[in-house]
């Protein structure tokens, strides 16, 4: 499906929902490398269940904020699928956005991961943090690559 910015013409392929979830696999493995790493450095020295808790989410979030704000809206894994994350307007995805949309992805994984399921069945394949940060997953113009 193609959508239209309303700032421009210009219309941009959106992502599958398959290349999107792949996209997720990836930065999930990588999120576990990088949390055993530190966590191996710095929950032996504060071995606390909640420390462990709070800094799963703020790693995850911190990422997912850093890579969708400050880098382009290309996460490792959306880079390695060729999508990237905009906003429905066109313009430029900002600190605020990128928070939205990643303390918004627990939002849409906690009812049994509807917020993800409703990309199957969403015109613009939109998950509920999507929605939240009104912004779109498309096919990254510059890297045209086959999806699934």
């Amino acid at each position: 499906m193609n959508v239209e910015r309303d700032t421009s013409s210009t219309t941009y392929e959106l992502a599958s929902v398959g290349a999107r979830f792949i996209a997720l696999i990836i930065d999930s493995i990588i999120l576990l490398i990088v949390s055993v790493f530190i966590g191996l450095c710095v929950l032996t020295l504060i071995p606390s269940d909640s420390f462990a808790t709070v800094f799963g989410l703020a790693l995850n979030i911190g990422y997912n904020w850093y890579f969708i704000a400050r880098r382009g809206g290309q996460t490792p894994g959306k880079s390695a699928m060729g999508i990237q994350v905009i906003k429905t307007d066109g313009s430029a995805i900002t600190d605020t956005d990128g928070l939205i949309r990643a303390i918004g992805s627990y939002v849409s994984s906690i009812p049994l991961l509807l917020g993800f399921i409703w990309a199957f069945f969403d015109a613009n394949n939109q998950t509920w943090h999507d929605k939240m940060a009104n912004t779109y997953v498309i096919i990254d113009p510059k890297r045209r690559t086959v999806t699934l």
